[in-house]
């Protein structure tokens, strides 16, 4: 449904804005190149230094950057030619610097390049009636489906950045699009979700979308204040010569309408899913008149950057024909779509996923052709913690830091208990008691709210000072179906508990029974072991004195029941091109192998029938697999064994 909802004297003046909305010359915003040019340094056919861009071309003494991360390029490239299947799968590049990271005075907030599924695949709509406004959840998508070449997405861009250091510096957005065929008149959509939305490709369905009829609607209070930001939608047209359109819109309740919103204007149409949809994408324009995007598409023989383009007929080719790669640019702070404009948030984030859809002509509500699944976007690393000592003597210091701190971030310390050395601002602190720490994360300086935060806690070693009596004589024993923790005390003044804590790892415990603490005397503790599957189950004590710090005794280990699962090896540490794993096993089994990068994210995942003896396995490094912290899963028969390593 398409609703005029402007009087007819209104709409001079509307299509008046739209048409100064747009340019569609080469620029270069945010010391980026919107040329239908993905070259660095390079811009509207010349050389020239300075710009920014999606890839690097050759060397390059100048100080333009590519923004994404090229790492495996060559290796892509040679595995193209030596195995020719590998054309069909997906690719996934994030940026090539950190998220937020200043770069020549732009701070760069995200950036990505996706390589869809090409010919046939699932990633798909099926022909009929799927449309924009439509639920996720009412999308139909076949098994295997082509789709026409003027639709089939190749390649997508992505990139956000502010023009300056500054939260107050503009927003920008960019986008870029590569398809298969060249002619005609070509549609598509960047479609930007506040909530996880995902596809799953094994039942050809879409989970995770909003509540508000499968999108997250924007909400006013009646002075046109944003008081919940939702679903964003930039729609784009290209004709056989340039960009003839781009239009902004956002989710809404009809009744939203009726406010005057006061970062921007209402554009005029909405559209819901059906005629009596009371849920709709509503277009928006900029308060104030001028150019807010601009746009074009290549010439004939552009570079197609550093992986080079894999065409429908899964033929590779190092150049763009004319036409074949289209690219714009949005200003979200003119536009009123920056957090800082919206909702006076600085940091704010103004979309969790973006998903990016070809449809079959100029109307929104066209029948959608291909797609590129949702995937996160804008999502910085929350601040996690690692400590040199998490159990520290007397009259020592324990350094606590960041893992993965963010140069842009601000990182404020506190002590819940125990004592900070020193400074509490900056991705480290220095500590010189046991306690709990956390840390606050805001994304800049400037920011205010807090983007993440994570603790840890330092405890005190007990064997770092005469402590004998507190846990003479500890012993573990296993009888029958039960481990037996057994120790004598003879120095317990005041109301004091020991904590009996057991772990399957050696190094995570959880407390299984607290015992009130007595002076003199033995103590016996049970711990039902019947439904524990580990090969070795590990136990210590953790006595807490009464106003005091807690002390830990040295952990023993138990042998609790025979494991399928003897060993497992892995190397080298770091990997740079391979990881080779070695199993052994007592008797044939499945096996399921996983790798997590530091986020918890799976990146690789594959199962094994695994047989008795010696079992070998090669995990070649994935191009898309950034240097980092990843941690090796070995599941079977409800056991977990886990190996950290990094890739460099």
């Amino acid at each position: 449904m398409r609703q005029q909802l402007w009087l007819l004297l209104f709409i001079p003046v509307i299509m008046f804005n739209r048409a100064a909305a747009q340019v569609t010359t080469p620029q270069i915003k945010a010391r980026f190149g919107v040329d239908a040019d993905l070259r660095s340094n390079f811009f509207n056919g010349f050389v020239q230094a300075g710009n920014d861009d999606w890839f690097t071309s050759g060397a390059s003494s100048t100080t333009g950057i590519s923004v994404i991360d090229t790492t495996g390029a060559a290796f892509t490239l040679s595995r193209y030619n030596t195995n020719p299947a590998t054309r069909n799968l997906p690719l996934f590049r994030e940026m090539s610097v950190p998220q937020f990271t200043v770069v020549n005075g732009r701070t760069l907030i995200d950036a990505v390049f996706i390589r869809d599924h090409h010919g046939t695949d699932s990633s798909v709509f099926a022909a009929g009636s799927n449309k924009n406004a439509m639920s996720p959840a009412d999308w139909t998508c076949p098994v295997a489906q082509s789709v026409p070449t003027k639709n089939e997405i190749l390649d997508m861009y992505m990139h956000v950045r502010r023009d300056g250091v500054n939260t107050t510096d503009s927003l920008w957005f960019f986008g870029g699009l590569s398809l298969d065929g060249t002619t005609g008149n070509r549609y598509f959509d960047f479609e930007m979700y506040q909530t996880d939305v995902y596809y799953d490709n094994s039942v050809q369905k879409f989970f995770g979308y909003g509540p508000e009829a499968g999108h997250t609607a924007w909400v006013f209070d009646a002075a046109g204040n944003v008081l919940k930001t939702g679903d964003i939608i930039f729609t784009a047209e290209y004709s056989s010569t340039e960009l003839t359109l781009l239009e902004a819109r956002i989710w809404v309740h009809q009744s939203s309408l009726s406010v005057t919103p006061k970062a921007f204007t209402w554009g005029g149409l909405f559209d819901g899913a059906d005629a009596g949809s009371v849920y709709g994408y509503a277009s928006i324009i900029p308060k104030t008149a001028g150019a807010f995007y601009n746009g074009s598409q290549c010439g004939n023989n552009t570079w197609a950057g550093s992986f080079a383009v894999v065409r429908t007929d899964n033929t590779i080719a190092t150049n763009y024909t004319a036409r074949q790669f289209m690219e714009f640019s949005v200003n979200l702070s003119k536009l009123g779509l920056d957090p800082l404009v919206s909702m006076g948030d600085a940091c704010g984030l103004p979309f969790r996923r973006l998903m990016v859809k070809s449809r079959a002509s100029t109307a929104f509500t066209a029948e959608l052709k291909d797609f590129v699944a949702p995937f996160k976007f804008f999502r910085a690393p929350a601040a996690e913690l690692a400590a040199n000592f998490p159990v520290m003597c007397p009259n020592n210091v324990s350094d606590i830091w960041v893992t993965n701190p963010i140069t842009s971030s601000l990182y404020t310390w506190e002590a819940i208990t125990g004592n900070i050395v020193g400074s509490t601002i900056g991705p480290s602190i220095v500590v010189d008691q046991p306690g709990e720490y956390i840390v606050r994360q805001q994304l800049m300086d400037s920011c205010g709210s807090t983007y993440a935060t994570d603790t840890i806690e330092i405890t005190m070693a007990y064997n770092c000072q005469t402590l004998d009596q507190l846990f003479n004589t500890l012993t573990v024993k296993k009888e029958n179906k039960q481990a037996v923790i057994a120790w004598n005390s003879d120095y317990l003044p005041g109301n004091n508990f020991f904590e009996v804590q057991r772990s399957t790892d050696g190094v995570n415990f959880q407390t299984v029974q607290t015992v009130q603490a007595k002076t003199g005397g033995q103590y016996k503790v049970p711990d039902d072991l019947s439904q524990l599957q580990s090969k070795w189950v590990y136990y210590r004590l953790r006595y807490i004195p009464s106003g005091q710090s807690s002390f830990y005794s040295k952990s023993l280990s138990l042998f609790n029941k025979e494991s399928n699962m003897l060993s497992l090896l892995t190397a080298p540490n770091p990997v740079t091109d391979r990881l080779r794993l070695s199993i052994s096993l007592e008797k044939s089994s499945p096996v399921e192998i996983l790798l997590r990068n530091e986020l918890g994210a799976v990146v690789y995942r594959e199962k094994y029938n695994g047989m008795s003896g010696v079992n070998e396995w090669q995990i070649p490094r994935n191009s898309f697999w950034k240097t980092g912290m990843y941690i090796l899963e070995v599941k079977m028969d409800n056991e977990i064994l886990r190996r950290r390593f990094l890739i460099q």
